[in-house]
């Protein structure tokens, strides 16, 4: 049987054959990378338990901590909430690296500005950070309204100024009268800032001896209640005016921490526990049965409107998930709490978010 030989011209059909295969398996691949990172959304994903995972910090090693976070300290006997790791479905999260932070900010200011969530990630960062240089030289500074953790080897100033609304809580003669359309009191302290962290809601729902307002003042009007989604749209607006009038954003990045959530009751992740306590393990899969907290839409809402760009922080759904994450009954009042977070705990994700944000 003889051997068949292909000519010169016929390998030149075949030749450029392959070549446009290959080439096509190539843009194939490059379309389904590009969609995937253009896909990619660093707050949709779940939690995925890794047995050697540790915290980059103890809680007896770091200075900054309120003592109402440092759950290990007042007993809390289990560690598995610390070997949880947050998983993007379609990219990764940068590893926290605290000197490369301090040397990007070098000279820089960073400030919370918020209710007491924002003292929760404010303590995790100074944590975080402090880990990452602990033989650098700080001062550290805890007042009301402004606290600050300055690294002083870098001159960054990691800051947080307290205020539970944003808008202004103002005491006149006939009481504590929270003001929908001011932003005088705080203002002018978060000018200068190079980035702008902003947090507001836990505080909108507080009633009876919790409320610290009498009144609520919209505009001209003095109300004496109103709808909480309603007054708290009002005072995010405007807040959002101040932040689009005041702030330049090619000098500060500015975000908004989102909605942090609680687990007070049980049926919101279809289980009869009447809280959190005892709960030891995350809820399994990306979404949490209750769905989103309404003020977490008028937060989108509000942002998508600004014409200054605001990053938001969109922790709320992968918190949701966290029902074994808040100190419960290690907080160390005898209370039960399920709003705030233990440190270390899911505040260092947070400040991984806000990390991979600003190295992007």
């Amino acid at each position: 049987m003889g051997t068949t030989h292909l000519s010169l011209f016929q390998l030149v059909p075949l030749f450029f054959f392959l070549w446009f295969l290959v080439f096509a398996e190539a843009e194939h691949a490059s379309i389904l990378r590009s969609k995937k990172e253009s896909a990619c959304n660093l707050f949709e994903g779940k939690w995925a338990y890794e047995a050697d995972a540790e915290p980059l910090y103890e809680s007896s090693s770091c200075p900054f901590i309120d003592p109402e976070f440092d759950c290990l300290k007042y007993g809390r006997p289990d560690r598995n909430y610390l070997k949880y790791v947050w998983t993007p479905d379609f990219c990764s999260i940068p590893s926290f690296d605290g000197e490369d932070f301090l040397n990007r900010y070098r000279g820089k200011k960073i400030m919370f500005v918020g209710d007491s969530l924002s003292l929760n990630q404010w303590n995790s960062l100074a944590c975080m950070l402090h880990a990452s240089v602990p033989q650098a030289k700080y001062s550290y500074t805890r007042k009301t309204p402004l606290s600050s953790v300055i690294f002083q080897d870098y001159g960054v100033s990691i800051l947080l100024y307290h205020t539970t609304f944003l808008v202004d809580l103002v005491q006149e003669p006939i009481g504590w009268v929270l003001q929908l359309d001011s932003i005088a009191q705080g203002g002018s302290a978060w000018k200068g800032m190079d980035v702008l962290v902003f947090n507001s809601w836990h505080w909108w729902i507080h009633t009876g001896r919790s409320q610290p307002w009498n009144y609520i003042q919209d505009g001209s009007k003095l109300y004496k209640d109103m709808d909480r989604l309603t007054a708290f749209a009002k005072g995010l607006t405007t807040w959002a005016e101040w932040v689009d009038q005041n702030v330049d954003t090619s000098k500060t990045r500015v975000f908004f921490q989102g909605i942090s959530p609680t687990h007070y009751q049980g049926k919101d992740w279809n289980e009869t526990s009447r809280s959190c306590r005892g709960e030891e393990q995350p809820l399994s899969g990306s979404t949490y049965p209750a769905g989103t907290p309404p003020a977490a839409d008028i937060v989108k809402r509000i942002i998508n409107k600004m014409s200054r760009p605001v990053y938001l922080l969109d922790i709320t759904t992968l918190s949701q998930l966290r029902k074994d994450a808040h100190p419960s009954s290690y907080g160390g009042d005898g209370g039960t709490d399920c709003s705030h977070w233990c440190l270390p705990g899911l505040p260092d994700t947070w400040n991984d978010l806000l990390y991979a944000a600003l190295v992007k």
